[in-house]
């Protein structure tokens, strides 16, 4: 399930919670939220960048750790094992 991001419409109308952003887990098919689920006032869905894999230094690590070996170029039809 995807996590939407929301935020009050009206920041002076609004609890501490709905006031900069707040996260919501919810379902693909769910109708998005409109009102604030502690103070009720309107609010609004923001856009956010997904994050998905993370760092290439990370995914280098796992692949290192699962077994895996990368290759570099360093002329034609000569590569290199870089692990």
């Amino acid at each position: 399930m995807p996590i939407y991001e929301y935020k009050a419409k009206d920041k002076e109308n609004s609890c501490a919670y709905c006031k900069d952003s707040f996260e919501e887990l919810q379902q693909l098919s769910a109708p998005s939220l409109t009102k604030c689920p502690r103070c009720k006032s309107p609010i609004v869905k923001i856009i956010s960048a997904p994050s998905i894999g993370g760092s290439k230094s990370s995914f280098d690590d796992k692949a290192k750790n699962a077994g895996f070996h990368k290759l570099q170029k360093i002329g034609k039809g000569e590569y290199e094992t870089k692990y």
